[in-house]
């Protein structure tokens, strides 16, 4: 399994999270009853395919230590396992948050994994 997974966030939305304490989901996550996540290898094809244009974006990578049972790997797109927390997401598990700006060809650009 892997310790850290990552999650795209509205920068609105993530700063009433950590002003709170807990971030409880983005609509799409309130909507499935769960929190939407990506490990490494899934996060630019999730952002291509869920966030494409938007701006003002934060990726958000959490250590899946602290999650416990809450945290469960599921099939999702095309069978792959992709990480959901069912339940809300404690700021504390977090490492970091980084901003996820767009880059002059529209796309994402993802800043360094490292810790």
């Amino acid at each position: 399994m892997d310790r850290t997974i990552y999650k795209i966030a509205p920068r609105a939305l993530w700063d009433e999270a950590v002003a709170a304490g807990a971030f409880l989901g983005a609509p799409v996550d309130l909507a499935d009853g769960f929190i939407h996540f990506s490990t490494a290898a899934q996060m630019e094809e999730t952002a291509a395919r869920h966030f494409a244009g938007l701006d003002d974006l934060v990726l958000v990578a959490v250590d899946t230590a602290a999650l416990g049972i809450a945290l469960r790997f599921e099939p999702s797109r095309g069978g792959a396992l992709f990480p959901h927390l069912y339940g809300a997401l404690p700021i504390a598990a977090t490492r970091w948050a980084r901003p996820l700006p767009l880059g002059p060809d529209g796309r994402h650009v993802f800043p360094e994994l490292g810790d």
